[in-house]
């Protein structure tokens, strides 16, 4: 018989002995204790539930829930019972929702309750026939039908190339794709970066992050899951409360926006990270000023990683110091067993310290999009590499160096401009908390450099002499025709800065 490839099978494996002990704590509302025992009887009820609809071979499960455990238990349960789990923001509008269901096709939609009205809509409207609640409170009908069934259920087995999640892109440029996971991709980069950040035994995790992403879902869960890990759970990500809790964990994963806020509370000191193993930053890029002010805060340098949900975690700063330092401003160097090159326009691969679109190969990347054959095509080359549609390159001791998305670049009067190399410098100017560079039409130079500049809290920033500033630092060519002032940028649930909201905002300026 084949062994079973369920990534699901795999997890259960990594249980500790004692199936008694706590696997995952409740930090914020109710104090609740959940052991490894109640996660395995847990998922194994809505397994069965799950399997006693009778759905079709690889059916879609779509979650669009408030986060909690029971959250984290419906997706091992849809793995556990060898369906397609597929995660969805819960800041999606019903035009969103409506896209997405009417994509994905799911058999089996699950909701928080105070959407169910118009979820159940959508979903009955698309042909799916079960609609499903789940609540932060540990309530909903999804709970309720699963407590009718049996604690006990062998995991439906599966193949490492078959399908386990798909996630759905954030759609910037068009439609949102569906990016196709299978257990081999997640399993493989689990068990690398459990090697690679040298997870320990009594290794404990606090929880932080949304579980509709990459990050939060497949990295830190999987993460801990995999190494039998404690997690203290937070169902939002509040500075005072994770920095009380710190001192009785070791790993903590975040995005850069959290790092910033721990920063700005008074009771996260060094004596509250004192047991502290390992700070990980991503999703967004990790300002230097930031990374500094941390480690000089802590005595930790925060580990910064680059991965995108095609393919889960791509690169990392080393965790153990043999393999090198945590360098500030890169995502360190590709993960054993993945590739990692960068070319030019013209299909060339760029000499080291040059600026290219990065290109990976490797176990973790994708098969393709969700019916898109045409799009999958598109963005694999001919031997086989995924365009991950980053521009970046390798720096003299092998260091990646992310410095923007393709879609970025600005081309302006034939020149081209990286907002990211533009934002660096900004960012470093007095009074500047962060910035952003984005391209709007322009009649004569076809796009125009135009910045958006956060100011420090309590600080004053004026824009005409910031653009002085600037033309004695980079090319005439660089400096923004027009500075922004302004309190905050918009971000979306991972804390990437939004360029497609400000393009929008102002794509008439020099109409």
């Amino acid at each position: 018989m084949t062994e079973n490839q369920n990534l699901f099978v795999a997890l259960r494996g990594a249980f500790p002995a004692d199936l008694d002990t706590t696997a995952i704590e409740t930090a914020d509302g109710e104090r609740l204790f959940y052991t490894w025992a109640d996660i395995d009887r847990a998922t194994a009820r809505i397994a069965n539930l799950l399997q006693w609809l009778d759905l079709p071979e690889g059916a879609r499960v779509a979650v669009q829930t408030e986060k909690s455990v029971e959250a984290l238990l419906l997706y091992l349960a849809v793995l556990r019972a060898g369906y397609v789990y597929l995660p969805l923001n819960t800041a999606y509008q019903s035009s969103e929702i409506e896209y997405f269901i009417g994509n994905a096709e799911p058999s089996v939609v699950v909701c928080s309750g105070k959407n169910f009205g118009w979820v159940s809509k959508i979903a009955f409207k698309a042909g799916c026939t079960h609609v499903f609640t789940l609540n932060e409170d540990r309530s909903g009908s999804l709970l309720e039908r699963a407590a009718h069934h049996a604690d006990a259920h062998e995991p439906a087995v599966r193949a490492a190339g078959d399908l386990a999640a798909i996630l759905y892109t954030s759609g910037t440029t068009g439609r949102s794709k569906g990016a196709m996971l299978s257990h081999g991709n997640l399993l493989s980069n689990a068990l690398t970066l459990k090697a690679y950040w040298r997870w320990q035994a009594g290794d404990v995790v606090v929880h932080a992050l949304p579980i509709f992403h990459v990050h939060g879902l497949f990295v830190a869960s999987h993460g801990a899951l995999l190494n039998g890990s404690k997690m203290i759970w937070f169902s939002k990500f509040a500075p005072r409360a994770v920095a009380a809790r710190l001192p009785e964990a070791t790993v903590f994963m975040g995005v850069p926006t959290l790092y910033v806020r721990l920063l700005g509370e008074a009771s996260f000191t060094r004596e509250a990270s004192r047991n502290m193993r390992l700070f990980i930053s991503g999703s967004a890029p990790l300002l230097i000023e930031t990374f500094n002010d941390f480690k000089a805060r802590t005595g930790h340098t925060i580990l910064e990683r680059y991965g995108m949900s095609e393919t889960v975690m791509l690169t990392s700063n080393p965790c153990d110091p043999k393999d090198g330092e945590r360098k500030g401003g890169t995502v360190g160097f590709p993960l054993p067993g993945v590739g990692l090159r960068v070319r030019d326009d013209k299909g060339q691969v760029v000499p080291q310290g040059e600026i290219g679109g990065i290109e990976v190969k490797g176990p973790n990347v994708f098969s393709g999009y969700w019916r898109m054959p045409e799009k999958t095509r598109e963005e694999f080359t001919d031997d086989g590499w995924f365009k991950t549609g980053d521009v970046g390159r390798i720096d003299e001791e092998g260091y990646v160096v992310i410095v923007g998305r393709s879609k970025d670049l600005i081309i302006t009067g034939g020149y081209n401009v990286y907002p990211a190399e533009i934002e660096g410098v900004i960012n470093e100017m007095p009074g500047v908390a962060e910035s952003a560079v984005i391209g709007v039409p322009h009649a004569d130079f076809g796009e125009a450099v135009v910045a958006v500049v956060v100011r420090k809290p309590g600080g004053s920033l004026d824009a005409p002499p910031l653009i002085a500033q600037l033309k004695t630092k980079i090319a005439n060519f660089k400096v923004p025709k027009q500075v922004f002032v302004v309190d905050e940028l918009p971000r979306n649930a991972m804390g990437k800065v939004q360029k497609n909201v400000l393009r929008e905002q102002h794509k008439g300026l020099f109409a």
